[in-house]
């Protein structure tokens, strides 16, 4: 006997992209009735003018579901052609079940299989590496993979390192077959012994016992130690970005643009420079009016380059997530 195994085309790509951004705009004025700061020190330190806040009634679910549904019209797709769903999310407030299964059944992909990637800020990048693989491998034809947040939900407004950086969004792409390569290998990796540089405040252990004991229960907020995140960034992220231009097969000077997780302008600015980018390649620079939105980011920036025309479709670009864990991940892709 001889066990046969699933085989599928020889490339994926990124059919389509989606994404989601709450009505609410919280500026940094706003920001600073609830921290001691001024907008001149938060724009300085970060570059975020602004961010978006979904409301209390919209769920991560919520904004992943319109994101989806934006990228399955734009690839022509109805939601039974998807054979998996894979979300990437840190603040789905359930352990379980995954958001990606509740995000399959709203949508109508069952009996698509489903899972959520718990990679921080790096998610969506790993999650676009297993769907290349998953397509490429034959076990899916179309996979649907999102990136989505309701960072509010676990951030302490009154917390001056962490309050004005976080926010709210999902952006989701369609992984399918190509003729042609259209996602390059992934390079990515992590440092766990730097776990508590971004963390809960408590574990939910911690919160129960705090409970039982008649004690305070304290929120498991996100905290984390900036400077020490951000030496990390700036100095181990660009050679990361380089070794998957190198793995991609492509020059620098082909990109058609730079798509990093959007966690601080300055890191960014720092990496365009380490990579010795050329002034005409398009950097993205979503943080000015989103905020951090972790796994979201990356396709959110995507989606609003292309919408702008600040990046071509079926331009090369350079993909790279970095944060909790410590995780990273980074590809060059095809724009959709």
């Amino acid at each position: 006997m001889t066990l046969q195994s699933s085989t599928g085309p020889a490339h994926a790509r990124i059919l389509s992209v989606g994404a989601f951004r709450p009505e609410r705009v919280v500026t940094n004025e706003e920001i600073c009735t609830y921290i001691e700061s001024t907008d001149e020190w938060i724009r300085q330190r970060t570059g975020i003018e602004e961010r978006r806040w979904a409301d209390a009634g919209t769920s991560v679910v919520d904004m992943a579901e319109a994101a989806s549904k934006e990228a399955l019209e734009r690839a022509g797709l109805a939601p039974t052609d998807v054979d998996a769903v894979i979300l990437a999310t840190v603040s789905h407030p359930y352990q379980t079940p995954a958001a990606a299964a509740i995000l399959t059944d709203r949508l109508g992909a069952t009996p698509a299989a489903a899972w959520d990637v718990s990679a921080g800020c790096a998610g969506f990048c790993h999650a676009l590496a297993q769907a290349s693989d998953l397509v490429r491998g034959g076990t899916a034809r179309n996979v649907l993979v999102v990136g989505a947040e309701k960072l509010t939900d676990f951030t302490d407004i009154t917390d001056r390192s962490t309050a004005f950086l976080f926010a709210d969004g999902a952006g989701a792409v369609v992984v399918g077959p190509s003729e042609t390569p259209g996602i390059g290998p992934t390079v990515w990796g992590s440092d766990g012994a730097q776990w508590e540089a971004i963390k809960n405040k408590q574990s939910w252990t911690e919160v129960r016992d705090a409970q039982a004991a008649g004690g305070e229960a304290v929120w498991p907020a996100l905290v984390q130690e900036g400077r020490s995140v951000f030496r990390w960034a700036v100095w181990q992220m660009a050679p990361v970005a380089q070794k998957a231009i190198d793995a991609s097969g492509v020059a620098v000077e082909e990109l058609s643009a730079f798509i990093p997780h959007q966690a601080n302008m300055r890191i960014i600015d720092a990496m365009v420079k380490q990579l010795g980018l050329p002034e005409t390649v398009p950097v993205a620079r979503d943080i000015a009016q989103m905020g951090n939105t972790s796994a979201a980011s990356v396709p959110l920036a995507m989606h609003r380059m292309l919408a702008e025309g600040q990046a071509p479709s079926g331009g090369l670009a350079l993909l790279i997530g970095y944060g909790a864990g410590l995780s990273y991940a980074s590809q060059v892709v095809v724009l959709p």
